[in-house]
């Protein structure tokens, strides 16, 4: 069986920019490839055009073309022709695309074509409480209804965006899914009072919030520090950083022990997750979120949001603490608890971990994708 994904990212050197889409889609390809199955990589939206071969992935790299107009429209017709030479020459059963701006919409494949739902922009605008661009409304909903199967990375998703879009289609839910081998528990100790938060900094991650919650943590913890992974971008209703907001909103003592990092390789990131107590991702958009998986694997207690996906991931109680990021004082209260709690901590990073194990393992998620594909493309046949 040979499975292509058809994506705008993934996590190579060639590729423009990448993320937990890319991050997400690398994962399943390298356990696929494990389990004996043939898998292509077609990056769109690249600077040039080419071929090569990688640990055992074929990639296909296609170049951004200009059109003086309609280019939303030729760009996927120029996608369509050399996805459906890829499928001929390679002998691909099928095609997998996110929803994400709805990229194939008007596309024929000569294969099925399975959408995952990791997403789209309709999604995360309506949980931003945010209008969608009427273009991006239409494709999205155009490629879903086009889609021969659809797959959601949490219930959640899938039920939103059949809401947003108005759609009565049937879905599967698998998830997102981890390497267990590359995010391990680290032998040293982490560093006291040391809370950690990753990922791009942007509203919609409850960043804004954050600053809130860490000016409550300083008047009961005042030696606590609040170290920032990620890269700042620049507000959607503010127009200035998102790390300036994010300063302007800390008191004096909260503001001398932030540490912000920037946007870091992923060692650099590991590291940071060994020497954190405390892991928040206090989110109010994700689908289903690598960073939380990566975290728990690793043993970290998290402080995570309620909203959502979030019981699809974390046990409340039990893998750490799931709040509503707007109650500020609940969620510091909830941090203070593990920075305090050593034991209390090491039991739920331990639990985290064993959830990762038994529910987001990439060889068990692969197991599924497997199954599914193969089901649909007999179905199809």
């Amino acid at each position: 069986m040979h499975i292509a994904f058809l994506t705008p990212e993934y996590p190579i050197s060639i590729c423009n920019s990448t993320g937990g889409l890319g991050t997400s889609i690398k994962n399943m390809a390298e356990a696929l490839i494990s389990q004996g199955i043939e898998v292509s990589i077609i990056l769109y939206g690249q600077e040039l055009d080419k071929e090569f071969e990688e640990n055992g992935i074929e990639f296909y790299i296609i170049k951004q073309r200009k059109y003086k107009v309609g280019g939303w429209y030729f760009y996927r017709k120029h996608l369509e022709t050399r996805v459906n030479s890829f499928v001929s020459r390679y002998k691909i059963d099928l095609i997998e695309a996110p929803d994400w701006t709805g990229i194939t919409a008007f596309m024929k494949l000569k294969c099925p074509l399975i959408i995952r739902m990791n997403g789209s922009d309709g999604y995360f605008c309506s949980l931003d409480g945010r209008k969608q661009k009427f273009k991006n409304q239409f494709f999205e909903k155009l490629a879903l209804k086009s889609a021969d199967r659809i797959i959601s990375v949490s219930d959640f998703t899938g039920r939103k965006t059949m809401e947003i879009f108005g759609l009565d289609k049937e879905y599967s839910v698998i998830p997102n899914s981890i390497s267990i081998d590359d995010f391990t528990p680290s032998a040293r100790p982490p560093e006291a009072s040391r809370i950690l938060y990753f990922g791009t900094l942007i509203r919609k991650k409850g960043v804004l919030e954050l600053a809130h919650i860490f000016n409550e943590v300083i008047k009961k913890e005042p030696l606590a520090e609040l170290v920032l992974v990620g890269k700042d971008v620049k507000d959607i209703f503010e127009h200035r950083s998102t790390l300036e907001i994010f300063k302007s909103l800390l008191h004096t003592k909260a503001l001398s022990n932030i540490h912000y990092l920037g946007s870091v390789d992923y060692s650099v990131i590991q590291n940071e997750l060994s020497e954190a107590s405390v892991v928040v991702l206090p989110s109010f958009a994700e689908a289903l979120p690598m960073t939380w998986l990566e975290a728990m694997a690793m043993e970290k207690p998290l402080v995570t949001s309620n909203i959502g996906w979030a019981n699809e991931v974390m046990i409340d109680g039990i893998t750490g603490f799931t709040v509503d990021p707007m109650n500020h004082i609940l969620y510091a209260d909830r941090i203070i608890s593990l920075l305090n709690d050593r034991n209390l901590a090491i039991n739920m990073g331990k639990e985290a971990r064993k959830r990762v194990i038994q529910a987001f393992s990439s060889s068990l998620i692969a197991g599924k994708n497997i199954s599914y594909y193969k089901q649909t493309i007999k179905s199809l046949a």
